[in-house]
């Protein structure tokens, strides 16, 4: 078939055009927001993309049209679609009924750590021996994909609760026929679409009503809004319940004496009903990532793969591109790209590097680009997160002109956010611009210090800007 992909350079739309390019299909696609890794994997597959939108692009007309969920009607290759009668899906839908029907599907959901743990559940499959198909939304470097086809019957996908399209306001995961879920944490999100954290919650009870009797739901007992879910469900519940948490005495599963190895690995042990189960080493760092692996031991426990295995597998994961990731080291200066855009994320990231790093500053450089981050909801939020660092940028709203629904349509209020910090005791400043930021920082900048760069989006390409000036110094 020819399937073309309008909003192909959206991470999962991308790695949606390579499945079905493995599997023997024609793709093309069309964008207007193209920046790595995701054009960079389609130029890499040898996938033509098309600049721009327009009627013109679906000549000759293609089997199926998948839309992205950034698209909505006036979009000109939309309303062609619509005037000319062809075939269109949602990229979750296409994902659900081509790969994973029929098959055994881990979905892995939560406000936070979904990529990580998306990731981290891939590669324990792998050297538990499932050889496992998964879409990420992120590069694994264990992989250096974010997708795989394969002919087993497993599968492991990232469960995005975001919206699925604009004829689908349904969330993605309700696409992934789930046997197992893992539901991490709930807090509130995507103000764009979700009016309040009722709606979140009600969004991720219709999740954990998908999964079968002979299934598992594995629910992070750390998070206070996902104990009240499942408790909402009660008898309506119809599958088999895991617990798991760092902090909850409550769950099943629990990570206790979490310590950092003098190598940089952190080391934890996993207790099962009170009994010790076995020690795991990982190089990822946090607590948060310790919930993250202890949520895919869980999986991989019910899935009947290895303890040796899972610990093997954790011990040599790689993480993933923009979560955490050290861009380079130039002059002593460490640069780290991370996708935190949540305060609670935004706040996990810091102290995890705090722990990380000790001896040196954190700078922390912070892009409001998301639905969410761009409002006003969460500026006291920000304070308390973006606090823990030594020196912190902001960077002017992303895209001012686009404020948010009638339920939150007041913009961060960057300038004040800075002052707010500041007036506590950290280097604060609101700066336009990833160019005047990297002036700004390279003058600042000295051996030993740590600067986590913390955006959904591109950034102006901050990261190698930066790293350039400090190798010019």
């Amino acid at each position: 078939m020819h399937y073309h992909l309008i909003g192909i350079c959206g991470t999962a739309m991308a790695s949606l055009a390579g499945m079905l390019q493995t599997r023997g299909h024609r793709v093309t696609g069309s964008d207007t927001n193209v920046y790595p890794p995701m054009s960079t994997m389609l130029a890499e597959l040898g996938i033509p993309v098309r600049q721009g939108y327009r009627a013109e692009n679906l000549n000759p007309a293609p089997d199926c049209v998948v839309v992205g969920n950034a698209l909505s009607r006036g979009n000109a290759e939309v309303e062609e679609v619509l005037n000319r009668r062809l075939l269109y899906r949602s990229q979750a839908e296409v994902v659900g009924e081509e790969f994973i029907r029929g098959r055994r599907s881990l979905v892995i959901a939560g406000t936070h750590g979904k990529t990580t743990s998306t990731s981290i559940a891939a590669w324990v499959l792998e050297r538990g021996g499932l050889n496992p198909g998964f879409l990420v939304g992120g590069i694994v470097q264990n992989f250096e994909s974010s997708f795989r086809v394969t002919d087993s019957d497993y599968f492991v996908i990232e469960g995005d609760e975001y919206d699925t399209a604009y004829f689908d306001k349904g969330p993605k995961f309700m696409h992934y026929l789930p046997e197992t879920a893992i539901v991490g944490n709930i807090e509130y999100d995507h103000a764009d679409i979700y009016p309040d954290l009722a709606a979140v919650k009600l969004a991720f009870r219709r999740l954990m009503n998908l999964v079968p009797g002979n299934g598992r739901l594995i629910a992070g007992w750390d998070s206070p809004h996902v104990r009240e879910v499942v408790a909402e469900m009660g008898d309506n519940l119809h599958t088999q319940l895991e617990t798991y948490g760092t902090t909850s005495d409550g769950a099943r599963w629990q990570a206790r004496d979490i310590d950092y190895e003098a190598g940089g690995m952190m080391r934890f042990r996993v207790f099962r009903e009170g009994h010790e189960w076995g020690e795991f080493r990982t190089p990822l760092i946090g607590n948060f990532n310790v919930r993250n692996c202890l949520a895919v031991i869980v999986a991989a426990d019910v899935w009947g793969i290895k303890r040796a295995a899972i610990q093997d597998a954790l011990a040599t994961f790689k993480s993933v591109r923009r979560r955490m990731e050290v861009r380079g080291r130039v002059r002593g200066v460490t640069v780290i790209d991370d996708f935190a855009h949540h305060p609670t994320a935004v706040g996990e990231t810091l102290h995890a590097l705090r722990a990380k790093y000790p001896a040196g500053r954190i700078f922390a450089v912070f892009e409001p680009r998301s639905a969410t981050s761009r409002l006003a909801l969460f500026q006291s939020d920000y304070v308390r997160a973006l606090g823990q660092a030594d020196y912190v940028v902001i960077a002017t709203v992303f895209n001012r002109g686009r404020a948010g629904d009638a339920a939150a349509p007041a913009l961060l209020d960057t300038d004040q956010l800075a002052g707010e910090i500041a007036a506590q005791g950290t280097t604060a400043f609101c700066i336009d611009g990833a160019d005047e930021i990297v002036r700004r920082l390279a003058s600042e900048l000295r051996a030993g210090d740590v600067v986590a760069i913390m955006s959904n989006g591109g950034f102006g390409g901050i990261h190698e800007k930066l790293l350039d000036a400090l190798a010019r110094q």
